[in-house]
């Protein structure tokens, strides 16, 4: 009697994790939907604000810079340890969701920008905290849960592409309500559902002090480089498929109005990626599938220049497999980084690391639109990204060389 008692009980704590994480994937899907929505309107921005190029960049630069300065200000002060999650995460997407929705009051540029960068500084209190919440309910499978709450990112970002492409509107006013409303949705999901597991971690200090050691032990290093070559890639592909996708169609004589559908389900598409790369992770190793995810997704960042101009079913085929490749190795990183650093200084390589990967960022956004206006178009912008993958993959297969590799997935490197 008392093994079935147990089994039942295990059964329904088993339940109870995949419950969260349901509920918290929700949560992040709507509140991510405030990160690229100025992004998915940005034609419609560009001609009524007349923006120029800066800060055309700067409307998705602003989120990015904002995530950075969130990020670290929250881990000097340790602000995840110091606020209950769920409080935490519920506030910051009602700051989103409030930020985002300043645009409807036609702020000018200046103005518009600095509510981008409250955004960004907003959504860093609530993907940093999801992730580690989520680990709080997973010892087993916790690659392939984090890989989900990856996934949630990715769909979120997405979804303003999908808000603009089914609006009837002729403006871009609808995209911003719908984003800023499902933020504040997934305020009040984090404030009523989301809760630490029974796995809790201790204190993650941010000792900067400490940098140092990051930078001087070769998994680390390894381990990071292969996330700056990741994050290179990412977020520009990210901010400027829309454009670059325009811009294909009108070569391909297609309308236009079918480049924010086609957007939405490129991107979305990473969701597949990232369980994907979850479930490999844990059965194949961190290292290959990493290295594997961006081999892949860089042979499409090549590919993509070639099939500029048709035919359509093979240019939405490989942008789709890049979707799927492109973030389907991003949580890996962070998860390599916990089991490869000191206990110590786990919370100091994880800032680090987070840090440097979204200021990176930055730089790759800004630069890809200069660089097409340099090559003559959009075709070949995408070469630009092509170092990051083959850098990253480089690292991450130098690191499976190491003895020290054989921290990380239980053993399978």
């Amino acid at each position: 009697m008392s093994t079935v008692s147990d089994g039942r009980l295990g059964m329904a704590a088993d339940a109870e994790r995949w419950r969260v994480l349901s509920l918290l994937c929700l949560a992040v899907v709507l509140s991510l939907t405030t990160w690229f929505s100025a992004t998915a309107i940005l034609p419609e921005l560009k001609q009524e604000l007349a923006l120029g190029a800066s800060a055309e960049a700067w409307l998705t630069n602003g989120v990015q810079v904002g995530f950075v300065i969130g990020a670290l200000a929250a881990s000097l002060v340790n602000l995840p340890d110091l606020v209950r999650l769920s409080r935490l995460m519920a506030a910051a997407a009602l700051v989103a969701a409030l930020a985002n929705a300043t645009l409807l009051l036609h702020p000018g540029p200046s103005g518009i920008i600095a509510a981008r960068i409250v955004t960004g500084a907003a959504l860093a209190g609530v993907y940093p905290p999801a992730l580690k919440l989520v680990a709080t309910w997973f010892t087993r499978d916790r690659g392939l849960a984090l890989g989900a709450v990856i996934g949630a990112l990715t769909v979120g970002s997405a979804l303003p592409h999908l808000f603009r492409a089914v609006s009837t509107a002729l403006d871009w006013h609808p995209v911003v309500a719908t984003a800023s409303a499902a933020t504040a949705a997934g305020a009040l999901l984090f404030l009523l559902f989301a809760k630490e597991g029974p796995y809790p971690f201790g204190k993650a200090v941010f000792e900067p002090s400490r940098i140092g050691q990051v930078f001087r032990q070769k998994p680390l290093l390894l381990a990071n480089l292969g996330y700056l070559g990741h994050m290179w890639e990412l977020y520009a592909m990210w901010a400027w498929l829309l454009a670059y996708t325009r811009a294909a169609f009108e070569t391909q004589a297609i309308g236009t109005a079918a480049a924010s559908i086609s957007t939405f389900l490129v991107v979305a598409s990473g969701i597949l990626g990232c369980l994907l790369g979850g479930y490999l992770s844990d059965r194949v190793g961190r290292t290959a599938t990493t290295a594997g995810m961006m081999i892949v997704s860089g042979s499409c960042a090549l590919l993509m220049g070639f099939l500029f101009t048709g035919p359509l079913w093979l240019f939405m085929l490989v942008a789709i497999v890049w979707g799927i490749s492109v973030v389907g190795d991003s949580a890996q990183f962070s998860t390599a980084v916990t089991e490869l650093a000191d206990r110590r200084f786990v919370g100091t390589a994880l800032s680090v690391q987070l840090g440097a990967g979204f200021a990176l960022t930055v730089l790759a956004i800004w630069l890809t639109p200069r660089f097409a206006d340099f090559i003559g178009g959009w075709r070949w912008a995408f070469l630009l990204l092509v170092p990051g993958p083959v850098l990253g993959a480089a690292a991450m297969l130098w690191l499976r060389n190491l003895p020290e590799s054989v921290k990380m997935a239980g053993g399978l490197r």
